[in-house]
């Protein structure tokens, strides 16, 4: 897949401030392995060297999504970031982060301002020198920053004011995973959180459940009850449908033929994956290409 970086400023909001929130910047990256982080696409005010660090004038929230890397911060010893981890940003805060060479990572992030972003991040479990939050591969909150990103492409009327409610929607769901995560988990959701973590690392691979359980030291029929029971469907469907929603956004992101999304996406042929796509997700991956192109970037 080719680098890719999609980035969008916002212009001053009176709309959005009267919600207490105002949307400042948003993008979406997919930094390649073996090359140096920030790359030379970075947006100038944000860009920082290593060795110096930076520290921002307004909130943030940077998902990594694919890859890991490695954060620090002040007052915080250097962290291992893995897929499927929020970074929360304080204004004023020192901190620096980069991926792994050898994995790269895909990362989006949204950055923002305002008396209710300010109100909801100075809550209890919320801590400005502990900035990072593990909520694994969250489907609603990956389709959120998608809807974000569409509405930006286009631009109309009411998007500034719509960016304001996606970004609340946005923090609920960070809010909501951090007072989950505060809450002790069952030893059935520990064993089910850990699998399905392995599950999104090979994504894109073929997974043979029984071995997965196996190497668990589950019994096949106790790891798809339970995992259905915790998860609210079967290994095989959530492996389905993450694989389906990786794809769309390689087809959204990239110039990728479908022949090539649905081989890198470890489907057997470019007829299945259509069909498959079509199938659960109501329309046809085809669709969203045509769709980018009626809509191009500005």
């Amino acid at each position: 897949m080719k680098q890719f970086r999609q980035y969008f400023t916002f212009a001053s909001n009176n709309t959005a401030d009267t919600l207490g929130i105002n949307v400042l910047n948003l993008g979406h990256n997919i930094h390649p392995v073996n090359k140096p982080y920030p790359d030379i696409q970075h947006p100038d005010s944000y860009y920082f060297e290593w060795e110096k660090g930076r520290s921002l004038k307004e909130y943030q929230i940077i998902y990594i999504s694919k890859g890991e890397g490695y954060f620090e911060s002040n007052g915080l010893p250097p962290q291992l970031i893995e897929s499927g981890t929020i970074i929360l940003l304080y204004p004023g805060i020192w901190h620096r982060f980069r991926p792994k060479e050898e994995t790269g990572w895909e990362e989006y992030w949204v950055g923002f301002s305002g008396a209710y972003a300010k109100y909801l991040l100075e809550q209890e479990c919320f801590n400005p020198q502990n900035p990072i939050i593990k909520v694994g591969f969250n489907t609603e909150f990956l389709e959120t920053f998608s809807r974000f990103i569409a509405l930006a492409e286009v631009q109309e009327a009411s998007y500034l004011k719509l960016s304001s409610f996606l970004l609340i929607q946005l923090l609920g769901i960070v809010y909501t995973s951090v007072l989950l995560s505060n809450q002790k988990k069952s030893r059935k959701e520990e064993i089910i959180d850990q699998i399905r973590n392995e599950i999104h690392r090979k994504w894109n691979n073929h997974i043979d459940f029984e071995e997965l359980a196996k190497r668990n030291n589950l019994s096949y029929v106790w790891f798809r009850k339970t995992f259905k029971e915790v998860l609210g469907t079967s290994p095989n469907q959530y492996h389905l449908l993450l694989k389906l929603r990786k794809a769309e956004q390689i087809i959204q992101d990239s110039n990728l033929t479908l022949s090539e999304v649905a081989y890198q996406c470890g489907f057997e042929s470019e007829f299945y994956f259509s069909r498959i796509f079509k199938k659960k997700m109501n329309y046809n991956p085809s669709e969203i290409r045509k769709k980018n192109m009626s809509h191009p970037e500005f």
